[in-house]
């Protein structure tokens, strides 16, 4: 009995000094996994903890279409209001983040920002058109599935369908001020104590209850990502983990050629190992892989063969393609850069193929110490040969047997045809 109203007490005290807060959490860039994974933990900790309400301001040019639906399912379903708030001025809620702004309990923008444009090819992913410029049955599959999905979201929060809808059908995009005057957002507020006293006493219905929001006197408790939450979206990121792939690639290629250097090898099998852990919260073209995986056979190739550079020009054409086409990006600019795939993977690419190119030479090259090194050297017999004698080669004296049997006589010169052992077989040279 004394340990029920000890668990009571302690109820009561954190509905006294943790409920007052509000929870705050950041969304700026791209939305991929780890940024929706910060998100929807954020919420459960902000429900579990009896947090008044959960703050996101958000500055994003959209993101991937999983990451954008595990958001708003998790908005959806919380237990306490979710405010999403564009901020600040020069911040945009464009393409995946229009959605997630459609779904928050209160939506709110800084005058400065702008939000909209989310037709499904931004959204979604790059999808072809049919022939004669209409649109392919799968694109209006996509476009018909994405438009019933904001109308279910719209129509929940009671705002405006027609103008979301068109922010999807004609790619429309809106200023603080036109959103506010759509009824697409509740709110234009220029800072969080302007927030505040808008937001307090607002009603705000969650399921079937009205929520009444009190949010003056209260304090705004920041969250941010984790040191390891960090590391992965700072790898996620697909150009940085294209670079690491690279220089990985790069380094191990090195190292396969010129065995016994250590240090390229390591630091390439730490970027490829980095590259690929970034790459694992992407959505990955395979196909993209497998040219890559290519490229590098057409190197080794080219080493086998021993070629005129074909295998190697084809590796070049394929590491780029497989780069252009890797990650499957729902917008040019949340994909590989062009910048990046021609400033670093062709520059690459050529250095891959000068290594295969310096490797042949070096393998065409004669060699220099051994038996080998003594065939088609030119010397002196220093005693006849008939058909043994010596010669002096190379400043050094050898046994040699003339090739034919024949006799060779002092201070005639002779080539090296054949050695056998510490025994060289030679020809008498012309005058």
């Amino acid at each position: 009995m004394k340990k029920n109203i000890f668990l009571l007490f302690l109820i009561f005290l954190q509905s006294i000094f943790i409920s007052s807060n509000i929870l705050k959490i950041k969304i700026d860039g791209p939305i991929g996994s780890i940024t929706a994974n910060f998100v929807s933990d954020s919420i459960k900790e902000a429900n579990n903890n009896h947090y008044s309400a959960l703050l996101i301001e958000m500055n994003t040019p959209g993101g991937y279409g999983f990451a954008m639906k595990k958001i708003i399912g998790e908005i959806l379903n919380s237990k306490i209001p979710v405010i999403v708030y564009v901020y600040p001025s020069g911040s945009s809620a464009a393409s995946a983040g229009f959605f997630i702004l459609q779904s928050a309990h209160v939506a709110v923008m800084c005058e400065g920002t702008n939000t909209g444009a989310a037709h499904p090819l931004l959204a979604i992913g790059g999808i072809p058109i049919g022939e004669n410029g209409k649109k392919s049955i799968l694109m209006e599959k996509i476009e018909k599935d994405i438009t019933a999905y904001m109308k279910a979201v719209v129509t929940l929060r009671g705002r405006n369908v027609k103008a979301a809808i068109d922010a999807i059908e004609k790619n429309s995009s809106y200023t603080a001020n036109e959103a506010l005057k759509l009824n697409l957002i509740d709110f234009i507020c220029n800072s969080e104590e302007e927030l505040l006293k808008k937001l307090d006493g607002e009603k705000i219905k969650i399921g079937k209850k009205e929520h009444i929001l009190k949010t003056k006197g209260e304090r705004i408790i920041y969250k941010e990502m984790s040191l390891r939450e960090k590391f992965l979206y700072t790898i996620s990121n697909p150009n940085l983990a294209a670079i690491l792939g690279l220089i990985g690639i790069l380094g191990l290629f090195f190292e396969f050629n010129h065995p016994g250097f250590i240090l390229p090898g390591v630091v390439g099998a730490i970027c490829l190992s980095l590259a690929l852990l970034g790459f694992s919260f992407l959505p990955i073209n395979y196909i993209g892989v497998i040219l890559i995986i290519l490229a590098i056979f057409f190197f080794i190739g080219e080493i086998k063969v021993q070629g005129f550079g074909a295998l190697g020009i084809g590796g070049i054409i394929s590491m780029l393609i497989g780069f252009f086409i890797l990650v499957k990006s729902p917008d040019g600019t949340l994909g590989i850069k062009t910048s990046i795939i021609l400033g670093i993977a062709l520059p690459v690419a050529i250095i891959m193929l000068l290594i295969t190119r310096l490797v042949i030479k070096i393998m065409q090259k004669k060699p220099v110490t051994g038996k080998e090194a003594l065939l088609e050297q030119t010397g002196e017999v220093v005693v006849d040969l008939s058909p043994q004698g010596k010669v002096f080669i190379s400043g050094e004296y050898w046994d040699a047997i003339s090739e034919n049997g024949e006799k060779i006589e002092k201070n005639s010169k002779i080539k090296v045809v054949e050695v056998d052992g510490f025994l060289l077989k030679v020809k008498k040279l012309e005058d």
